[in-house]
């Protein structure tokens, strides 16, 4: 890892200066403390709602930093489409499960089950991107990490009862369903400026969350809003949110993919660092062996991607990151 970063540095610093190795090290603070804040805010606040309003003030940053910069409306209605239907499976579907599965699984394993993102893309690609097939060493690092994944889930089952497994399998499956997302929007071209790819699929993201949460949840405004509830919304939605797509996309063209990807090694070990130094979160050694190979088959996975791009010198065109 130490090599991956030093590398990186090396071979951007003279370009952009500090700008690369700050953005890239503010993804892995933020990214690694989103878990967490989500945590503590389920404490007053709903899991489906408290997801969708983030999403909405994320939205309006973004279009607020966007406009006169970038066109902020698709030119084709097969964009629409598009965006609309990644925008429900990463924002909606994805992130309504972890919310809702953090209410019975500790911040920190939902961030090691959220980094096999990139094994079920991998997946993904072999079928969806004739450009991107399998090897055998890809596919030992996603067996490796998926045994991690068996092994949490486990644990939940035996030690925390069924919601806490329901609760990690569903993290797991937004995970694939988000995977399955990038994927999607790599094989097709959009004419869309990337923070706008992110603001459109917020935006039919959290309409479905807003219907089901006002319907199963109530009325917003009868929720308890505390002090450290809407320090922790507004948080997510401008740090966790907005500022880390803008990162994530301005990093895109200046850093391949995968050393970009090497976020998904860091923040794991540093959402349950914080977990447990400031959630009072504790972890089994089975939970923790469970981590350990997950995050040893993703590395794997990451350090075929970066064997390869020294050969070809061809860089990936998009990241498949796991996010809080």
């Amino acid at each position: 890892m130490t090599a991956i970063i030093s590398q990186w540095k090396k071979d951007l610093r003279p370009k952009a200066g500090w700008g690369v190795p700050m953005a890239w090290l503010t993804l892995c603070i933020v990214w690694s403390s989103t878990w967490l804040v989500i945590k503590v805010g389920l404490r007053d606040l709903p899991p489906i709602s408290y997801a969708a309003i983030r999403f909405v003030i994320a939205v309006i940053v973004l279009l607020a930093v966007s406009a006169g910069r970038v066109r902020l409306l698709p030119q084709r209605a097969s964009d629409y489409v598009l965006l609309a239907f990644t925008g429900v499976l990463m924002f909606a579907v994805n992130y309504g499960l972890l919310f809702w599965g953090e209410l019975y699984v500790s911040s920190g394993l939902a961030a090691v089950l959220q980094a096999t993102i990139p094994i079920f893309g991998m997946v993904f690609a072999h079928l969806m991107l004739p450009a991107e097939p399998l090897r055998v060493q890809k596919v030992a690092g996603s067996l490796l990490a998926l045994g991690g994944v068996t092994i949490i889930c486990a644990r939940l089952l035996g030690f925390n009862g069924p919601m806490a497994f329901w609760g990690g399998l569903g993290i797991v499956f937004g995970g694939a369903l988000a995977a399955f997302s990038n994927v999607l929007l790599k094989a097709r071209v959009l004419r869309v400026a990337p923070g706008m790819i992110a603001a459109w699929q917020m935006i039919f993201g959290a309409a479905p969350l807003l219907v089901t949460g006002f319907v199963v949840e109530g009325n917003p405004l009868r929720f308890h809003w505390s002090a450290l509830s809407i320090f922790c919304l507004l948080y997510l939605a401008v740090i966790g949110s907005a500022l880390t797509f803008l990162l994530l996309y301005w990093l895109l063209p200046r850093m391949s993919v995968a050393r970009l990807q090497t976020v998904s090694l860091i923040t794991p070990p540093g959402a349950v660092m914080l977990g447990w130094a400031v959630g009072g979160e504790k972890f089994s050694l089975s939970s923790l062996l469970g981590a350990c190979l997950v995050l040893a088959g993703v590395w794997m996975i990451f350090r075929k991607a970066e064997v390869i791009e020294r050969v070809t010198r061809q860089p990936d065109e998009g990241a498949a990151l796991p996010g809080g």
